[in-house]
């Protein structure tokens, strides 16, 4: 018998790609950050940053990043959340509100990307202070762990 491993797929969708740079000797380096979700769209999502020289290689390292920070969130039987949670990371906070059956998703892009490829499929979600694409994809994530421990 052959143990042959069966890969997962995982869908993805990149949430942000910036241009940076920093200051040294003799001029500026420029390098860009992408910011991805990845999600099986069955309760597994993962956020990854990665930065690269260029804009497919950050994209790369940014995938393997979230595939190994994949989480487990609790779907409640009507495809949304179990209860109504706030979550703040950094100064992005973000009310994450459990819907009925039917409702789908009433969210700003972040918080829309990361519910979908988690599997969430019913969901109203409002974001205060910031809206720092990367701030509020954490405060989502750890808004959707929170519910999922208790």
């Amino acid at each position: 018998m052959e143990n042959k491993r069966q890969e997962i797929i995982y869908d993805e969708k990149v949430l942000e790609i910036a241009r940076v740079s920093r200051t040294v000797r003799g001029g500026k380096r420029i390098s860009f950050r992408a910011l991805i979700v990845v999600g099986d769209r069955k309760g597994k999502v993962g956020i990854g940053l990665g930065k690269g020289t260029e804009v497919s290689i950050a994209i790369k390292k940014a995938s393997n990043k979230a595939k190994k920070n994949l989480r487990v969130i609790t779907i409640s039987k009507n495809d949304s959340i179990s209860r109504e949670i706030i979550s703040q990371y950094g100064t992005s906070r973000v009310v994450l509100k459990p819907a009925p059956q039917g409702t789908s998703i009433i969210a700003g892009g972040v918080v829309r990307s990361i519910a979908e490829l988690s599997g969430i499929k019913n969901l109203v979600a409002k974001l205060y202070g910031s809206n720092n694409k990367k701030n509020t994809a954490y405060a989502t994530i750890k808004g959707l762990l929170e519910i999922s421990k208790r």
